[in-house]
C-alpha cells in the first residue's frame, strides 16, 4: 500500500462506518486510532506523532469559546419550556388568521422569533406542531403545506443568531462569533421572506389550501390582542438584543463588551427571569433543562474528541494535501469550488447532522477556501444555510421525524381528526427544501447578503504613511550608549 492512496481509503472507511449507523463520535475515534496504527507500521510517521492527541483533546476541553454552547443550550431549553411558543402562536394566529394563509404567516414569524430565543430544532418543531397543527387541520389547511411550514419554520433556528451552529462554525473557521452572527442576519431574513412569498403565491393560486379562519373564531380583538402579541415578543426581543449586542453580533455594533461565553451566561440568566415572568419557573422545568443541556454538551464534546483523533491521523498521512489538490483543481475557481462543496454537503446532510459536518468536514475544507481567497465568514454562513437541509431531507430529516412522532401522538389522543401519512410529510417538505437551496444559490451569487452587514475594514493608504523620529534639542549631549554601540557596556564589570 502506498501513502498516496491511504487518505482516500480513510475517507471511504469513514463513509462506510457512518452508513452502517454506528455512533459517530466513537466511530471516528476508533477509525482514527486504527489508521494511526497502520500508518506507524508502514513507517509514514513515528509513534510519537500520536502523542499530540492527548494535548489536542486537552486543547478542546480548555477552549473558552465552546463554553458558550452549554450556556446557549440552557437558555434555549428554559425558554422553550416556559410557554413562550404557546403564547406567541396563539396571539399571532389570531392576528393573521383571517387572512388567506394567515396561520402559515404566523408559524413562519413565530418560528423566526423562537429561532432567536431557543436555538433547538426539536423543541421548536414539537411545540409549534402541538399548537398549530390541530388548528390548521380544523380550518381546512392542506396537510402537505401544514407539515412543510411547521418543519421548515423549526429548522430556521439553525441560521438565526444566536445559533449554536454559528458558534461551532466560528470556532472551526477561526473567526469571530460576532461576525458570524452579523453575517447570518441577511440570509435569515431572506429565508423568512422566501417562505412568506411562497405562502402568498399559494394563497393566490390555490386558496383552498390555505384558507382564512372566520373572524368570529377570535377570542381577542383590538388592543387586547396587540397587547398579548407584544407581551410575548418584547421581553424576548430585549433579551436577544442584549445578548447579541453585548458580543457585537448586531449590525452597526462595532465593539463587543462581552465574550460569547459571557453573553451566553447573561442569556441563561435572562431566560430564568423570563420564565419567572411567565410564572413557569419550577424545579421540574429546571431539572429537564439541565438534563437536556448536559446531553447536548456531552454529545458535542465526544464528537469533537472523535473528530480530532481522525483528523490528526488524516493530516499526518497528507490527507489535507489530498483534499486541497482535489478541490483546487476543480474548474471554475472559487465558483466551482463553492458549487462542488455545497453539493457535497447537501448529500452528506442525508446521513450526518450539522455538528458532525462541522467537526469532520469543515476543517478539511476551510484551508482550501482560504487559499482560494474566499471570505471565511461568508463561507461559514453559506455552509450554515446549506446545513439547514439536513433537518428537512426526506426521508432522513430529523425535523420530519419529530413531526411524524408528534402527529402520531396527537392522532392517538384525539387532538387530530385523523392520522397524518408519512407520504404527506415527505412530499410537503420538498418545496421548503427547494427554497432553502434557492437561498444557498442567492448567497453564492450575491455575497453581499452576508458581507454587507459586516464591519468594513479601514483601508490604509501606504503612500500617506509618515515615519518621524524625535529631534534632539540643541545643546543636549549625546548619550554615548545610544550613539556608540561599542560604549553601551563600557561601565559593566568584566
Amino acid at each position: 500500500m502506498s501513502l498516496e492512496i491511504f487518505p482516500p481509503l480513510m475517507f471511504a472507511g469513514l463513509a462506510l462506518i457512518l452508513l452502517l449507523g454506528f455512533p459517530v463520535a466513537f466511530s471516528l475515534a476508533a477509525l482514527g486510532v486504527a489508521c494511526g496504527g497502520i500508518a506507524i507500521a508502514m513507517g509514514w510517521f513515528p509513534a510519537g506523532f500520536l502523542a499530540a492527541l492527548p494535548l489536542n483533546v486537552f486543547g478542546i476541553l480548555s477552549n473558552d469559546l465552546l463554553l458558550a454552547i452549554p450556556f446557549f443550550t440552557l437558555m434555549g431549553c428554559i425558554l422553550e419550556r416556559c410557554g413562550l411558543a404557546e403564547d406567541m402562536l396563539d396571539s399571532m394566529g389570531q392576528l393573521f388568521g383571517p387572512v388567506r394563509g394567515g396561520l402559515g404567516y404566523s408559524v413562519i414569524i413565530v418560528g423566526f422569533i423562537l429561532g432567536a430565543i431557543t436555538g433547538t430544532v426539536a423543541g421548536q418543531v414539537i411545540a409549534m406542531a402541538m399548537i398549530s397543527l390541530p388548528v390548521m387541520m380544523r380550518y381546512g389547511y392542506s396537510m402537505r403545506y401544514s407539515t412543510g411550514v411547521l418543519a421548515a419554520s423549526g429548522t430556521i433556528t439553525q441560521l438565526v443568531p444566536p445559533s449554536l451552529v454559528l458558534v461551532v462554525l466560528a470556532d472551526q473557521l477561526g473567526r469571530s462569533v460576532g461576525d458570524m452572527y452579523k453575517g447570518a442576519w441577511g440570509p435569515a431574513i431572506l429565508q423568512v421572506l422566501l417562505f412568506a412569498l411562497y405562502t402568498f403565491i399559494l394563497s393566490r393560486l390555490r386558496p383552498q389550501d390555505v384558507p382564512g379562519i372566520p373572524k368570529e373564531a377570535r377570542t381577542l380583538v383590538g388592543w387586547k390582542l396587540w397587547a398579548k402579541c407584544l407581551r410575548g415578543i418584547l421581553p424576548s426581543a430585549v433579551l436577544i438584543f442584549a445578548v447579541l449586542g453585548s458580543m457585537g453580533g448586531l449590525p452597526g455594533i462595532d465593539h463587543a463588551i462581552a465574550t460569547p461565553t459571557e453573553a451566553g451566561a447573561m442569556g441563561a440568566l435572562g431566560a430564568f427571569a423570563l420564565a419567572a415572568l411567565h410564572r413557569r419557573l419550577s424545579w421540574p422545568l429546571l431539572n429537564n433543562a439541565m438534563a437536556s443541556t448536559m446531553r447536548m454538551t456531552a454529545m458535542v464534546v465526544f464528537i469533537l474528541i472523535g473528530s480530532r483523533a481522525f483528523s490528526l491521523v488524516f493530516q499526518g498521512v497528507n490527507g489535507g494535501l489530498w483534499i486541497e489538490h482535489m478541490l483546487a483543481a476543480l474548474p471554475g475557481g472559487q465558483l466551482g469550488f463553492l458549487i462542488a462543496v455545497n453539493i457535497f454537503i447537501f448529500f452528506l446532510a442525508f446521513f450526518l447532522d450539522f455538528f458532525e459536518i462541522a467537526f469532520i468536514i469543515l476543517p478539511l475544507l476551510a484551508p482550501v477556501a482560504h487559499k482560494l481567497g474566499i471570505d471565511l465568514v461568508w463561507f461559514g454562513v453559506l455552509i450554515c444555510v446549506n446545513m439547514q437541509t439536513s433537518f428537512m431531507h426526506p426521508p432522513f430529516g430529523f425535523a420530519l421525524f419529530y413531526l411524524r412522532g408528534i402527529s402520531d401522538t396527537l392522532a392517538k389522543n384525539g387532538t387530530l381528526p385523523r392520522k397524518i401519512e408519512s407520504r404527506d410529510i415527505y412530499l410537503g417538505a420538498i418545496p421548503w427544501v427547494a427554497m432553502q437551496l434557492i437561498l444557498v444559490a442567492i448567497v453564492i451569487f450575491v455575497p453581499e447578503t452576508v458581507t454587507a452587514l459586516l464591519d468594513k475594514e479601514k483601508a490604509v493608504d501606504v503612500d500617506k504613511i509618515q515615519i518621524s523620529a524625535p529631534q534632539r534639542a540643541a545643546g543636549d549631549e549625546a548619550a554615548p550608549e545610544r550613539d556608540d554601540p561599542s560604549k553601551m557596556f563600557a561601565d559593566e564589570p568584566k
